[in-house]
């Protein structure tokens, strides 16, 4: 997986406008290496505390992210780094410690207004109890997707008519055979084997198998 690691001077073009300024001041008073990757399905960020060999704090965050989400993303992974700073590995990964360092260090940034008005509200919902990723709340991920830069045959699953075909980053081809609360019901055209789809899975729509 292709990593590099950014400079500071270099990370307001990954943010919202104007909040680098709020954020610089963690990299300046702790030593944290901030390494930028490839997307990753099912991980849009992690955080790793100091250790022998490596006596830093190390972020990781998708390259390929929306400024909102990714602004999200670090604010998430920065909150491991507090929760870490204060109990160490006594606590786990996104109790209630890490929830209140979250809620505290998110708040300011809704407050000022970084975020669109259907993210805020989004948002504001989701404060409430985070859970481990934004990705396993549907309205949060939904409004944060409409960001996303797509291309032109990129859609949503929940979006696919009864009966359309599209295909996954593997090249499997499948159709959307009934469409259910959050999730689609699909056949894979090859194996005719039946899967479950969350709606906001992006997938490339064909137009026949």
């Amino acid at each position: 997986m292709a990593k590099k690691e950014v400079a500071l001077q270099t990370l307001a073009q990954y943010l919202p406008e104007g909040a680098y300024e709020f954020v610089a001041p963690y990299f300046k008073q702790y030593t944290i290496h901030l390494i930028l990757t490839l997307e990753r399905k099912t991980v849009l960020g992690n955080y790793r505390a100091p250790t022998h060999h490596h006596p830093f704090h190390r972020i990781t965050v998708n390259s390929n992210l929306n400024p909102y989400s990714f602004l999200i993303t670090l604010l998430h992974e920065l909150a491991h780094m507090l929760t870490y700073l204060q109990y160490r590995h006594q606590v786990a990964p996104h109790g209630k410690e890490w929830k209140q360092h979250f809620k505290q260090i998110l708040l300011p940034y809704i407050e000022k207004q970084f975020f669109p008005k259907d993210v805020t509200t989004s948002l504001l919902n989701y404060v409430k109890s985070p859970t481990a990723s934004t990705c396993t709340d549907i309205h949060l991920q939904r409004a944060l997707m409409q960001y996303d830069t797509k291309e032109a045959n990129e859609i949503l699953v929940e979006d696919l008519e009864i009966g359309d075909f599209f295909s996954t980053d593997d090249g499997r081809i499948f159709e959307k055979i009934e469409q259910r609360r959050t999730r689609a019901k699909c056949r894979e055209h090859q194996t005719q084997r039946i899967y479950l789809f969350p709606g906001v899975y992006i997938v490339k729509k064909h137009n026949t198998a």
